[in-house]
């Protein structure tokens, strides 16, 4: 085989491994996503139903299997932060998100641009 043909297999294969590896990166983060999403709109909910409450009423918050009383206002706050640190995460996610697809279209242009350029060499080499 011809020296150019190996090198272009070689950049081939690791060009595909990066690819590759992004797209396993790119499926964890959709998942996290999914995740954050869930306890997102959980939360949201959650929120909502405190809302309606008055402020007499009673609110227990869950401690392993023990029910603990907690303020109203306490617990319309410790929503109020958790729903702020999941927009976050969620908008980071995001970007990291979009960032990994900018990254999979230059692997993928440049596998296609790899395979033409190892498919060309390949016909040479058997003329």
């Amino acid at each position: 085989m011809d020296k150019e043909v190996v090198v272009l297999q070689r950049k081939l294969e690791a060009e595909l491994k990066n690819f590759k590896d992004t797209q396993r990166e790119f499926s964890k983060l959709v998942q996290t996503q999914q995740q954050l999403d869930g306890q997102y709109f959980e939360n949201k909910s959650i929120l909502e139903e405190l809302q309606m409450l008055k402020p007499t009423n009673t609110v227990y918050k869950l401690y392993g299997p023990v029910l603990v009383k907690q303020d109203l206002e306490e617990s319309k706050q410790n929503v109020g932060k958790r729903i702020e640190y999941i927009t976050k995460e969620l908008k980071r996610c995001g970007e990291n998100i979009t960032q990994l697809e900018a990254k999979q279209d230059k692997y993928r242009a440049n596998l296609q641009k790899l395979q033409m350029q190892y498919q060309s060499q390949m016909a040479i080499a058997k003329q």
